[in-house]
């Protein structure tokens, strides 16, 4: 079996943008791959928030992988700042990472453009922190959205160079993207993708929504010109995102949904998508709800999976401190 890693930053709100690109492939990987999904909560604190908010955003993170269906007994769930091996190995690697890969990342380039006096050091290194995350664990496949195609090519290189210094010892993983979700576009912008960060709430819908307000959302996305349904993401970029959204969860083909609403409107064709989402997320918000009763569970499991991520880390670091001269 491969070894597959991902992870999600406990910050912003999961969306379903979120599902599709990533959470949704977990649960076919699980089936025949050893998994590994983690918490990255080291990752969240590139942004600063409140300790309590931090706490609560993890236990939801947990909770939203479960309430999903990653199975404990079949993949290891864990929070990253429970082994520390991350972190070791994070330091290790930043010896022989330079300082101009890092300053090439795309997303650290946008933000110190943005907020240049704001930027922190943990934003700056996040590369090499998530190259430790895949790395410890010998990890085969990354799947991950098109914005970290980017850094799984940085823990290539990094992976190589540190074999080629030391000798064979990280196994060099290749990403794993879904083309036909690798992007969910915001509702309120469909020219940018749909972000758990964004400041207007209307440009996701977050896997916890309500569906009054899941309606409300589809009632207000921007759609284009025109009243065709039909994909056309030149010049109906809106209504092209509507229908990805809607192909996904209903499992329908785009070109069945657009003979579907050939002759129809957007507000039909709108109505309609809002009951494929609360319907599609109904079975997958009750068992949430009956985690948050349950939150010991939930702990339980996560202080279970970071003990089985450990005896992997602490073996794969055994071997990084030999191969590099450590005592």
């Amino acid at each position: 079996m491969k070894t597959i890693f991902s992870g999600v930053a406990p910050s912003g709100v999961l969306h379903i943008g979120n599902y599709l690109g990533a959470i949704k492939q977990w649960l076919e990987f699980q089936k025949k791959h050893s998994c590994i999904f983690c918490v990255v909560d080291y990752h969240a604190m590139t942004i600063f928030q409140p300790p309590e908010k931090l706490q609560e955003k993890i236990l939801e993170v947990a909770m939203i992988y479960l309430a999903a269906g990653i199975d404990p007994k079949k993949s290891i769930i864990f929070v990253q700042s429970s082994v520390p091996e991350h972190t070791e190995l994070t330091w290790i690697l930043n010896t022989i990472t330079k300082i101009p890969e890092l300053e090439l990342m795309t997303q650290f380039k946008n933000k110190a453009k943005s907020f240049r006096k704001k930027v922190n050091v943990g934003l700056f290194d996040y590369p090499a922190l998530m190259a430790s995350d895949i790395l410890l664990y010998k990890t085969d496949l990354v799947p991950v959205g098109e914005d970290q195609r980017q850094h799984v090519e940085f823990t290539r290189t990094i992976g190589r160079r540190f074999n080629n210094l030391y000798g064979e010892t990280f196994v060099i993983p290749n990403v794993l993207i879904r083309k036909e979700s690798a992007k969910i576009m915001g509702l309120d912008d469909p020219t940018k993708k749909m972000s758990k960060s964004a400041e207007n709430p209307y440009n996701y819908l977050a896997l916890t929504d309500e569906p009054s307000l899941i309606k409300e959302k589809i009632k207000r996305a921007v759609t284009d010109s025109g009243k065709e349904i039909v994909y056309d993401l030149k010049n109906k970029k809106g209504i092209s995102n509507l229908l990805t959204i809607y192909s996904l969860l209903s499992e329908k083909s785009i070109k069945q949904l657009e003979k579907e609403y050939q002759g129809k409107g957007y507000v039909e064709f709108k109505k309609d998508l809002a009951e494929v989402i609360i319907n599609f997320l109904s079975p997958f918000q009750k068992e949430f709800k009956k985690l948050q009763k349950n939150q010991a569970y939930v702990k339980k499991i996560l202080k279970e999976g970071s003990q089985r991520a450990r005896v992997i880390a602490q073996a794969t670091m055994e071997e990084v401190r030999k191969k590099v001269g450590l005592i």
